[in-house]
């Protein structure tokens, strides 16, 4: 069985045919600038060279067109013909409250995306222009959506509810949501099943650290809480978002200020995280990383920030779990930056966790990092988001 993995953004669409017989990724590639002049596809075959299309791209639908065009090229494809494609998998970011989990597209599950497009602004309608643009290119094929919010939505009320007045949950669903999610179900699924931990130890705390941050704590596979919230804002300190902060700050920069909340919300989205922290240095971790070493005092705090709101959520979730059986580390700064998984976890010697540093060396692939001794598996395992959508797509299709 084929699955196309789909996943649109408002002007871009990432994609990837995985074969799931073996799992192999057979093509994947990356559509830019869609509606915007300079409209770029780059196609991506393993053992071959980058195929390129330089081509107007004034829509979705068009973007589409040239993804199935380049899967069956007679010289850069990797199929005969769209046949061949058995079912197509989209990440959609939110499904409110009324998908709990990845479901097979029909008219009200388009329904119900639309109706999210508040709640997902940036994101809701780039996915649903994905889903539409699929059905019209390849009729009759089914289409998944897998809900990057369906991860939380097996949080307790205790957990999710914010103590605001009902009201406003039942007229307008506002709850913690969590984010990452696709990745946060693959990494906990992978980490119960790469350590074969037995039934009643399946306490895993996952930590996926990247440019946008985020941690969940989960049982069985089955989140108990996660660190963002109504959107991605929440949370942890971020490349370019605050993070958790007392929702007066809002309050008092918009009057200082004379900004409008929209205004003052961008510049917590965009403007803050550790790229304020640095003085505007940057976002990237790499950049702050090597500005520290060399002295750099603002680069410095925004890199302890960043670690001390790891470490604090760490801890919350270890008393949420009552302990922890695995701590598995995903994204671009948990797969690859060593020194900071090391930095994290010293603060967790207290209750036994230890790390190897030989074992601690490795970048981008599995591995537990902790000693034999150490009362916590910990553990690097490479997120894969578009194989648990082609996971979930063959679950709901055949």
């Amino acid at each position: 069985m084929k699955v196309l993995v789909i996943n649109a953004g408002s002007s871009s669409l990432k994609y990837q045919l995985i074969d799931m017989e073996d799992e192999s990724v057979r093509a994947k590639g990356l559509c830019e600038r869609i509606g915007i002049e300079g409209s770029r596809l780059t196609h991506k075959v393993p053992g071959k060279e980058d195929f390129v299309v330089e081509e107007p791209m004034p829509t979705h639908q068009t973007a589409i067109e040239l993804v199935l065009r380049a899967l069956i090229d007679p010289e850069h494809g990797v199929v005969k013909s769209v046949d061949e494609i058995d079912a197509i998998g989209h990440r959609v970011l939110h499904g409110g409250s009324t998908y709990t989990e990845s479901t097979r597209v029909n008219e009200d599950v388009k329904k119900v995306i639309r109706e999210c497009f508040d709640l997902g602004p940036l994101h809701n309608p780039a996915n649903l222009m994905g889903i539409e643009a699929c059905e019209k290119a390849m009729p009759g094929k089914p289409n998944v959506a897998v809900f990057d919010t369906a991860f939380g939505m097996s949080l307790k009320p205790f957990a999710y509810r914010y103590a605001i007045p009902e009201e406003y949950y039942t007229k307008y669903k506002i709850r913690r949501y969590g984010f990452h999610g696709t990745s946060h179900m693959y990494v906990s699924a992978e980490t119960i099943k790469y350590l074969n931990l037995p039934e009643g130890h399946q306490r895993v705390i996952v930590c996926h650290l990247g440019n946008g941050s985020s941690i969940s704590a989960s049982i069985g596979g089955k989140a108990v809480d996660t660190s963002m919230g109504l959107t991605p804002l929440e949370g942890l300190v971020m490349g370019t978002r605050s993070g958790d902060i007392d929702p007066a700050v809002v309050q008092f920069i918009c009057d200082h200020e004379h900004i409008s909340v929209d205004e003052m919300l961008t510049i917590l989205n965009k403007k803050s995280g550790v790229y304020a922290l640095s003085g505007n240095l940057s976002s990237d971790f790499r950049d702050l990383a090597k500005a520290s070493s060399e002295g750099n005092e603002k680069a410095t705090l925004a890199l302890d920030a960043f670690r001390h709101k790891v470490v604090k959520t760490i801890g919350g979730y270890l008393g949420v779990l009552n302990g922890a059986d695995a701590i598995a580390f995903a994204g671009g700064i948990g797969e690859n930056d060593a020194e900071m998984r090391a930095d994290i976890m010293k603060q967790f010697t207290y209750a036994g966790i230890r790390i190897d540093p030989e074992a601690n060396r490795v970048r981008g692939k599995r591995a537990v990092i902790s000693t034999p001794d150490s009362t916590v598996k910990v553990i690097v395992l490479p997120t894969n988001e578009e194989l648990a959508i082609a996971r979930e797509t063959v679950r709901l299709t055949q």
